[in-house]
């Protein structure tokens, strides 16, 4: 796609040409990056893949904490409207909140995880579906410690 533009001070027109969204060369640093070898940085991600994979932990994060520690807040602010009992069960609220609402919210928080970290890889091209080389120098040990036998 190209465009004919024309200067005040130059009578022929000027081709100018669409960089397909990457002047900055960004796309091209994407490609040639190795995430493995790249530095890791909790306050200064080095890449997109660990910027955005890091905006995905630290939201997991917050939702946990907001679900481990949130009934036990609540109960310690409002102690009457949390240990009333729930009509249907019987059990006090924060018990309830406590004994399901945790693990079942550990529980779809990693569902969650596992379909954003599914979406971040197939954003940035990430392959896991690929063989392990086993037989190289760098392969890590067996699981007992060795290989002697």
């Amino acid at each position: 796609m190209t465009e004919q533009h024309t200067d005040d001070t130059d009578t022929e027109p000027q081709s100018i040409e669409a960089d397909g969204g990457v002047a900055t060369g960004a796309a091209e640093k994407h490609r040639e990056t190795e995430y493995l070898e790249s530095e890791v940085n909790l306050l200064k991600p080095s890449t997109p893949f660990m910027r955005d994979h890091l905006r995905v932990v630290w939201t997991g994060f917050v939702a946990w904490f907001l679900i481990v520690f949130g009934p036990v807040t609540l109960t310690y602010l409002a102690p009457e409207a949390m240990t009333t009992a729930m009509p249907v069960i019987g059990f006090p609220l924060h018990y309830f909140l406590v004994a399901i609402g945790a693990p079942g919210g550990a529980v779809l928080l990693s569902v969650w995880y596992a379909r954003r970290r599914d979406r971040l890889d197939e954003k940035y091209g990430i392959d896991h579906s690929g063989p392990i080389d086993t037989d190289s120098e760098t392969a890590t040990a067996v699981a007992d410690g060795g290989d002697d036998e």
